[in-house]
């Protein structure tokens, strides 16, 4: 079993940054892709960036240029780092690994961006 713990959270203002980041308990590069979601109140839970072994890259439009995305495989830490945070950014974050057909999740960290 895989465990992937978040951490990095936390309150900014809008303009300010955050760094999340994500362990494994295990090696990432075993790992066929990463990814970053977030789930707003009310909202389902969607994509914010993704990661393949290879190193390839994916951000949802609105994230782009202000976000991103990286793996240190020395510490099985996937990151994130967001930059320009809007109010719009608020939501509970979440590291999701991919293995083939296998999914894992981590617990979330809440991001809240106040105006």
């Amino acid at each position: 079993q895989v465990q992937l713990v978040e951490s990095g959270g936390g309150s900014v203002q809008a303009g300010g940054s955050l760094r999340l980041s994500c362990e494994a308990s295990r090696s990432i590069g075993s790992f066929n892709s990463m990814g970053w979601y977030r789930q707003a109140p009310g909202k389902q839970r969607d994509l914010v960036a993704s990661i393949t072994r290879g190193g390839s890259t994916d951000y949802e439009i609105s994230v782009k240029d202000r976000f991103t995305i990286s793996r240190d495989n020395a510490k099985n830490t996937l990151n994130l780092q967001m930059n320009n945070l809007k109010p719009e950014d608020t939501a509970v974050y979440y590291c999701k690994a991919n293995f083939w057909s296998l999914q894992y999740w981590g617990q979330g960290t809440q991001v809240t961006v106040s105006s």
